[in-house]
């Protein structure tokens, strides 16, 4: 999306994919196509890789979050706020309900194994991918909720800063500021435990 301009096309587009009376399925084609990218982004960067190396979790999320808003889409007003801040909101619940369950099918045993081998990362290469995403949640989950949700939004999303305000009901500068200092947050963690390893 481009600002505001972008945001206005997009609230203008749900207002068209939630007439009921007629249906417009190319308003609603067209808003998926806009909405899930962002969606996906937002996903994986809250949940992370899965599934050696590949995105299954988040993508389904992602999945989920585009099915929850098009059920929902027929309720939706505009009362001002941008349609994208009723797009996030949906995702923030999903990916909540998904660290949830997560937490909960751990200990849950499998039927059956497989009999092939993942071919698409070897053992080492998961590991590794898995180390990572782990570590970016762990300095993210260090960070306070808006500011983890100012980056997770302006880097991983890709949001502008007025985009972003409008979602998280914020002043551009505002935003600007506490990505500012996530970001010097996220450094100062990283530093600090480079240090750590070379002492």
């Amino acid at each position: 999306m481009d600002g505001k301009d972008g945001e206005r096309e997009l609230s203008a587009i749900a207002a068209r994919a939630a007439s009921v009376d007629p249906v417009d399925s190319e308003a609603i084609a067209e808003l998926l196509t806009r909405i899930r990218p962002m969606v996906v982004r937002y996903c994986r960067a809250r949940l992370g890789r899965t599934g050696g190396g590949a995105y299954t979790t988040a993508d389904d999320v992602a999945q989920e979050v585009c099915i929850a808003v098009m059920s929902a889409l027929p309720r939706y007003r505009d009362v001002g706020r941008p349609f994208s801040a009723f797009v996030f909101g949906i995702a923030s619940h999903k990916v909540s309900d998904a660290h949830r369950g997560a937490s909960r099918d751990l200990s849950q045993p499998v039927e059956v194994l497989p009999d092939v081998i993942d071919s698409a990362n070897d053992p080492e290469q998961a590991a590794l991918a898995a180390d990572r995403a782990a570590r970016v949640h762990e300095l993210l989950g260090n960070l306070s909720d808006i500011q983890r949700e100012v980056v997770l939004l302006r880097v991983a999303v890709g949001l502008s800063a007025e985009e972003a305000g409008s979602v998280l009901g914020m002043s551009p500068g505002a935003v600007r500021v506490a990505q500012h200092r996530a970001l010097n947050r996220l450094r100062e963690m990283v530093q600090s435990s480079a240090n750590e390893v070379s002492a």
